[in-house]
Formats: structure tokens, sequence, C-alpha cells
């Protein structure tokens, strides 16, 4: 179902994309090791978080709080954004409309 947005697509995925790679452990979601995402090429990492944006921007349709590592994505309706926090430190927002 994804989030009610008015903006295009690929602009929200692509901030999206940019705002939960800012999140320094957000590979705890993966399930991964440290050491894991380190091997892995920068390319690699871009194509991970951009799945997780993805994954991120329909599942906020039906839950609208998702921890990802240490941060917390959340869908506020009322707002039109998607919100990414660290603890509480709003690391970025990202207009719906």
């Amino acid at each position: 179902m994804g989030v009610k947005h008015g903006r295009d697509y690929s602009e929200i995925l692509s901030e999206l994309t940019e705002a939960v790679g800012r999140i320094s452990d957000g590979y705890v979601f993966f399930e991964m090791e440290p050491d894991e995402w380190q091997e892995l090429p920068q390319e690699s990492k871009l194509e991970v978080w951009e799945a997780l944006a993805e994954d991120l921007f329909y599942a906020l349709g039906n839950e609208p709080v998702i921890e990802v590592g240490s941060g917390v994505v959340i869908y506020d309706k009322e707002t039109h954004r998607i919100n990414i926090l660290l603890g509480e430190e709003d690391l970025a927002s990202v207009l719906l409309v």
C-alpha cells in the first residue's frame, strides 16, 4: 500500500535512501555484523539502502514506526512526512507532498 504522497516517487525514494543511510548502524536491520558491512563495496551499500528505503516506504503505510538499527523511521501522516530519528536527534525528514 505505501504512504500517501504527492511528490514524485523517485525524488522521495532518493531522499529516503540518503536519510536511512545516515543511520550508522542501520546494517543491524539486515542482521549483518559490522565487519560484514565494512567489507561491502560502497556501490553495494547504496543498493542495500535503496532497497531498504523502498521497503520502508511501503511498510510505513501499515506500520507507522519502524526501527532500523539504533534509529527509528516514523511516518507522520498529519504533516505528510517521514522522520528519521536517532535517539532524540532528528537526522532527516522527507516531505511527501
